[in-house]
């Protein structure tokens, strides 16, 4: 027998709609941020950047496929792993079918990663992904939006990530990073080295600007998982890392 609290239809009727007034005043927060996030100054980019595709050889302005915003999700799949991030991974899971809905309201979107773009393929293909990604692997886009991070700012302890400054490497021996590390077939300084986040772009009259980016917790709202898992009735009950790529689990 559960130890949850229980009640009558009517009981349950009265705390569901306190409850939904808690909800409404959240989506109308959510409403604002949104409006504080449009309303960000843009910044011109007058940086060259090449990216490696599936059509061939891109530039920045070239992965807007003739729409005026573009979309990037930075993908943690660093040269030296033999895998995507597991948790990136999991969040791409859910990209493949937004990608015509975005295509067709004006907005362009790609996964973009330092990995060669074979490595890139050839785990698209093993996932069953449909979304463009493409190759940074010879460029600073990367570095520029901050995702990956060198070894002089390894070894500095002044690795920027998420708008600060942080020293990334006690966390190498963290058993949790460790874990994942591995699920991408790296040692955990290699994998910290790549970080995940998004970026948002707009093209006007030629000129690429960079409107947007999140970085760590502020890229949960692409877990698909977890807004199912939030109205779940046991939440996210989580104890570590427990999500897995989906041809991983067992029995799947």
């Amino acid at each position: 027998m559960t130890d949850h609290r229980t009640g009558t239809p009517e009981q349950w009727l009265s705390a569901r709609l306190e409850l939904l007034d808690a909800e409404k005043e959240l989506t109308r927060r959510g409403d604002e941020l949104t409006r504080l996030r449009q309303d960000l100054p843009w910044v011109p980019i007058d940086k060259e950047y090449g990216f490696e595709t599936d059509e061939g050889t891109a530039s920045l302005v070239d992965l807007f496929k003739g729409r005026s915003q573009l979309l990037v999700y930075h993908f943690m799949f660093g040269p030296d792993f033999t895998a995507g991030c597991p948790s990136c991974s999991a969040i791409a899971d859910g990209f493949s079918g937004s990608v015509v809905h975005l295509a067709n309201h004006d907005v362009a979107f790609t996964a973009v990663s330092r990995a060669p773009l074979a490595k890139l393929q050839d785990y698209k293909r093993r996932m069953g992904w449909s979304f463009p990604w493409a190759s940074s692997f010879e460029s600073d886009f990367n570095y520029d939006f901050h995702v990956s991070h060198t070894e002089q700012e390894w070894q500095s302890g002044a690795v920027e990530y998420n708008f600060h400054t942080a020293d990334f490497r006690p966390s190498e021996k963290s058993p949790g990073l460790i874990e994942i590390a591995s699920g991408a077939g790296t040692d955990p300084m290699t994998f910290r080295k790549e970080g995940p986040g998004m970026s948002a772009f707009s093209l006007e009259d030629g000129v690429v600007f960079h409107t947007y980016s999140a970085y760590g917790r502020g890229v949960d709202g692409l877990w698909g998982m977890y807004s199912w898992l939030d109205r779940a009735p046991l939440g996210r009950n989580e104890t570590g890392m427990w999500w897995r790529r989906h041809d991983e689990y067992e029995g799947d």
